[in-house]
């Protein structure tokens, strides 16, 4: 095994002994990694000869990205790694499980499809152990652990998948100078949250900007603005009971957080053009408003993703910033984060894929990866000075400070609702139909 490594990858090198950066944003010193970990695992483990092959959803700059991980393990292991993925990689991996030919390991970002995987009999389950080292050491643990837990071939439930990288949903976009100017402080609950909101229209502003638009998947934006009021308004078991419709869609429980976003969205002094631009407006032209002058809107609930589509030459925590999109402080319900992220497991069993769970387990499996660029993760043991930027420092913060974090509840649900009836329900909801007709309508195309 080799206890020195140098990876060449979006100009990053280190050395298990110290680290050096090229080109980072971020400035990297002597002993900023935790290269203890490394050692560890390294004196640990000694597998040479051995392969492992793992397919995965990242291609192109990420699959770049993930490789300067995998390189780490390559070498502290001694495995030969061979990653490969593709376009339509759902289906891929069905395809190859029922035809016998799976990967060793392999990496989705849709816990649904995994946990069909499971009930079929074509993943292993990961041990206890490993949910309690979850529980233990993500932030909110036991609903990282909860996620991958899914119920195998014999019905007996089982950690199945281990979490790997997140992104985060409960994030409101803002420009600094904007609020700076009119003499807005950031809300931390959403009382206050609300009263900035009417504080704005009260000073002859457009508080927000929202865009339900998305060509077929029209309406999507506005599910995960639901799923975040689910979040605030009901214990996470409730959620949770929601998404697999043990809770009615058409439950008081649901309508009242469907009517929560309606307080945001069917004002029409609350929202750029009104509330009957909501559903017309493109999601990915809807934040164009925080940079107009005057501002056509001062804040944009989005997740991670959407300074993608910022005016160029957008300079984050300049020109643009986020905040927590808070919960109720009268409710009580601590600092729940919506979010999304991968899962790795194992299809075939071996010492090597076993030893690739236990990598992601060790700080240093993040930090490569977080020290670069589009990797947040909630691990409470890594250097978070060591993100690759301030905003996705803030965004780890975030996740590793949450009580509750929960995945994407229209990815959860199936298709025919998460990605068809609720998508509809919410360009009905704006468009002037009342919370009970389209929870009715959801709940009615529920699959029996």
């Amino acid at each position: 095994m080799k206890t020195k490594l140098l990876v060449s990858a979006a100009a990053l090198a280190l050395s298990a002994g110290g680290a050096v950066a090229q080109d980072l944003k971020f400035p990297v010193g002597e002993g900023a990694f935790n290269w203890d970990s490394y050692t560890a695992y390294d004196e640990a483990t000694n597998l040479d000869g051995q392969s492992l092959t793992i397919f995965g959803p990242w291609r192109g700059e990420d699959q770049v990205l993930v490789e300067s991980m995998l390189a780490y393990f390559e070498a502290a292991s001694g495995v030969t790694v061979n990653y490969s993925s593709s376009e339509g990689y759902e289906q891929q991996i069905i395809i190859d499980a029922e035809a016998g030919s799976p990967p060793d390991v392999a990496v989705l970002p849709q816990p649904g499809l995994i946990a069909d995987l499971a009930a079929k009999g074509f993943i292993q389950p990961l041990g206890d152990e490993t949910k309690q080292w979850l529980t233990a050491n993500y932030g909110a643990g036991a609903s990282w652990a909860a996620l991958g837990t899914y119920k195998g071939r014999d019905g007996a439930e089982a950690l199945f998948a281990f979490p790997y990288k997140a992104d985060v949903k409960s994030l409101v976009w803002y420009s600094p100078e904007n609020f700076e100017d009119a003499g807005y402080a950031v809300p931390t609950t959403m009382e206050e949250l609300k009263a900035l909101t009417e504080q704005i229209v009260a000073d002859g502003g457009t508080p927000w900007c929202i865009g339900l638009g998305s060509g077929g998947a029209t309406g999507w934006p506005a599910t995960d603005w639901v799923e975040d009021m689910m979040l605030r308004t009901q214990a996470p078991d409730v959620y949770d009971r929601w998404v697999t419709n043990e809770l009615a869609f058409n439950s008081p429980e649901v309508m009242g957080a469907i009517e929560e976003f309606g307080w945001f969205a069917k004002n029409d002094a609350f929202v750029q053009g009104g509330a009957a631009a909501v559903a017309s407006t493109d999601f990915r032209d809807s934040p164009k408003g925080l940079f107009s002058s005057p501002p056509g809107c001062y804040m944009h609930r989005q997740a991670s993703f959407i300074p993608s589509f910022f005016p160029e030459g957008t300079e984050l925590g300049t020109d643009a910033d986020f905040f927590y999109f808070p919960a109720y402080a009268e409710k009580d319900l601590g600092q729940p984060v919506l979010g999304a992220g991968t899962l790795a497991f194992i299809m075939k069993d071996s010492e090597a894929a076993r030893a690739f769970i236990e990598f992601l387990k060790t700080p240093i499996a993040h930090e490569v990866w977080m020290a670069q660029t589009g990797f947040v993760t909630p691990h409470t043991g890594v250097n978070n000075d060591l993100y690759g930027s301030e905003a996705l420092k803030k965004q780890g913060e975030i996740l590793a400070n949450a009580t509750t974090f929960r995945f994407d509840g229209s990815d959860l649900m199936p298709g025919a609702v998460g990605a068809g009836s609720f998508w509809t329900a919410m360009v009905d909801y704006v468009g002037g139909k009342s919370a009970q007709e389209v929870a009715d309508a959801v709940q009615a195309s529920w699959p029996k």
